[in-house]
């Protein structure tokens, strides 16, 4: 059992790092062909490298109904420049590649409130890249933001790696060359959640949605249809509601009436805890058993384990992965330290996201685009916060293990954080989708 398991002490994490150090000795075969100095220009490189730092653009939501979840997610990406700069020996552990800095440069960034709309977040990297020559552009949170940076950095020739984003279009359909993902989606939610929730509440459910009204909410509702429907479960209804909802009161109405047996809320940020909230003022909670597909940060917190006691869902990260997993466990104590609480997942999809493109950059020995793009298609493993994950070179999808949790009821809390309970670990490997099933065409290098 996971809960069983020794937590890894000081020794455990040192061996870590001295092992992986081992294979910096290994030359990264193919990447360093070619001269990329010889190259023409191309987006902000080589302007935006030449000098001793390098400028990241970030977009978060610091305002609205995603502004906690961006908020966490900006601690995460700020913490991970820190750890660059430094040369920490977590980002070590991650990838014995990097060292101080990004090929000895200095890391640097700014940051902008996208307010989770799409153009908003293109403006202010158009801004990162006209001002300050960004040579990377993060954040979303929003799947729509994620699809309009996506397609933005492939026309700027800038590389992007995405925040937070549960749609499955966003390495999908709407995937581009110079766009990468390193979170769980749709499809790895439900495919590794449907078989747990088989097994707790059984075959032949009646099953309701409660759905936000853009790309992430009509993904991830369908993969989750279309996993259930397998075991029995059907769709009695399919609540749709507007990004920013103020009152769920008329969807909830047709949900308390549609006789289901769970209530699957797939609403993120505010919207999730004011939905739930709602739903439990209604009576829904006592006759529905809740599920949250898609893990909603501080969620527990808000709504009070009373209403997340025995919920399941599916997650990128859970703090007590810590005593199992060395890296997670440096994570966690680095994280709490510098800002008072246990990080989320948006955090550490952040960190592992700024780690994943230095190493991409260290084997590539440039900052020239295509030649750390071709870096991240070779599918080098690094050691992620719930064991090894690589970048997919086909849909520039990372293949990671989701984290099935189920929470706690208060009685049942060691801690103030101690919200959720982790209950399995899935692989990545089987449970995504093949790399063109959901349409990926990556376009040209340049």
């Amino acid at each position: 059992m996971f809960g069983n398991t020794r937590a890894p002490n000081r020794r455990d994490m040192l061996k870590t790092v001295a092992a992986l150090a081992t294979a910096a000795a290994v030359p990264a075969i193919g990447l360093r062909t070619g001269r990329a100095a010889d190259e023409p220009p191309i987006g902000t490189w080589p302007a935006g490298s030449a000098g001793d730092s390098v400028f990241i653009g970030i977009t978060v939501p610091r305002t609205g109904t995603y502004a906690a979840q961006g908020e966490d997610e900006l601690k995460g990406y700020t913490l991970a420049v820190e750890h660059l700069n430094e040369g920490h020996p977590l980002m070590q552990a991650i990838s014995p590649h990097i060292k101080k800095g990004v090929l000895g440069k200095t890391v640097k960034f700014g940051v902008a409130d996208s307010e989770a709309k799409p153009n908003t977040a293109v403006q202010e990297q158009s801004r990162f890249i006209s001002e300050s020559k960004a040579i990377l552009l993060t954040g979303s949170t929003s799947s729509a933001v994620a699809v309009a940076l996506n397609k933005f950095a492939q026309r700027q020739k800038v590389l992007y790696v995405t925040g937070i984003s549960g749609s499955n279009d966003t390495t999908g359909k709407d995937c581009v060359r110079y766009g990468f993902r390193q979170c769980f989606y749709g499809q790895t939610a439900a495919a590794a959640l449907a078989p747990v929730l088989v097994k707790t509440l059984g075959k032949n459910k009646k099953a309701a949605y409660l759905t936000p009204d853009y790309t992430y909410g009509h993904t991830v509702q369908k993969s989750m249809q279309e996993y259930m429907k397998a075991d029995g479960w059907t769709t009695v209804t399919n609540q749709v509601a507007p990004l920013g909802a103020p009152d769920y009161s008329s969807y909830l109405l047709n949900i308390s009436n549609s006789g289901a047996d769970v209530l699957l809320n797939i609403n993120w940020g505010h919207d999730a805890v004011l939905s739930t909230q709602q739903a439990k003022q209604f009576g829904i909670l006592a006759k529905m058993q809740l599920v949250i597909p898609y893990q909603v940060p501080f969620i527990a917190k808000e709504v009070g384990p009373d209403v997340t006691g025995g919920v399941y869902a599916a997650t990128d990260f859970w703090w007590t992965l810590a005593d199992k997993f060395p890296v997670a466990k440096m994570f966690v104590e680095t994280f709490e330290k510098k800002y008072g609480y246990k990080p989320e997942w948006g955090a550490e999809n952040a960190y592992m996201s700024f780690a994943m493109w230095a190493d991409a950059v260290e084997r590539a020995g440039s900052f020239y685009p295509p030649a750390v793009i071709k870096a991240f298609e070779a599918g080098q493993k690094l050691q992620g916060m719930a064991g090894e994950e690589y970048m997919r070179g086909a849909d520039h999808q990372m293949v990671r293990p989701v984290v099935i949790v189920r929470g706690k009821h208060k009685a049942d809390m060691k801690s103030p954080d101690d919200y959720w309970e982790v209950v399995e670990i899935v692989p990545g490997e089987g449970i995504m989708q093949k790399p063109d099933e959901f349409g990926c065409k990556l376009g040209p290098y340049t």
